[in-house]
């Protein structure tokens, strides 16, 4: 698996001290685009290519969540290749190798042209080494809706959401739903599924639910009533 170093840093951290399930997210978002970056597959290559890798769904599953000063290691690998999708894991490990979290995502590449979804070329499929499947829980890349959802405040996007594509980072998306479930938890499972870009001063309104005692789903809806995204956690 490609990977890197790293030190949890104050910033990262939640109110108890520990790394924030969304900067956990971070590193493993970081870690995809250093890897597609040093195989000279990353951001630039794609823009002049005028295709873009958009997320279609995240999973990840928690062990632990480390402290401030750990020292962790950041790894991944692409695992297959289908049509115009691309599947890809993640890794955190403790000094010891000890797992601290694992993730799953599927991809989906878009031209930038036509805003379609295009099979990736030969010379991108070619740079990336396929590897086995982590050993994981695999959940489904949709999530179920509750049957009862309660209407939260509606938050307009910022220039801070967005990422180099102009569209709300999917970290962000996570974000925005946490803070509208609006209780502190320790998550063992997140998952998300990206149904439609969100730009700048788009209009996202939270609508949230829970299915059983430590189970909860946020919708994000645009103005239009349009699902953009659907986050699903999972607490201790």
């Amino acid at each position: 698996m490609y990977s890197y170093q790293s030190r949890i840093r104050y910033s990262e951290l939640d109110a108890s001290g520990h790394l924030k399930i969304e900067s956990l997210l971070d590193y493993f978002q970081d870690c995809t685009t250093f890897h597609s970056e040093d195989l000279g597959r990353g951001v630039d290559y794609l823009k002049e290519k005028h295709m873009v890798w958009v997320l279609s769904s995240w999973q990840i599953i928690v062990d632990r969540y480390p402290k401030l000063g750990e020292r962790v290691t950041v790894a991944t690998a692409p695992y297959d290749f289908k049509g115009f999708m691309g599947y890809r894991n993640f890794l955190m490990t403790d000094e010891k190798g000890n797992r601290i979290a694992c993730g799953n995502t599927i991809w989906s590449l878009i031209d930038t042209e036509n805003n379609r979804p295009v099979k990736p070329t030969d010379e991108i499929i070619d740079a990336y080494r396929l590897e086995e499947k982590l050993d994981m829980e695999y959940a489904p890349r949709r999530i179920a809706l509750p049957d009862t959802l309660e209407q939260k405040e509606s938050i307009v996007v910022r220039s801070h959401h967005l990422d180099t594509n102009h569209h709300v980072n999917n970290g962000q998306y996570v974000r925005i739903a946490l803070d509208a479930l609006g209780k502190e938890c320790r998550i063992k499972q997140l998952r998300a599924e990206y149904k439609k870009q969100s730009f700048l001063n788009d209009c996202l309104t939270p609508f949230v639910g829970s299915f059983a005692e430590g189970t909860d789903v946020i919708v994000l809806k645009d103005a239009q009533d349009t699902v953009s995204c659907v986050v699903e956690i999972q607490t201790i």
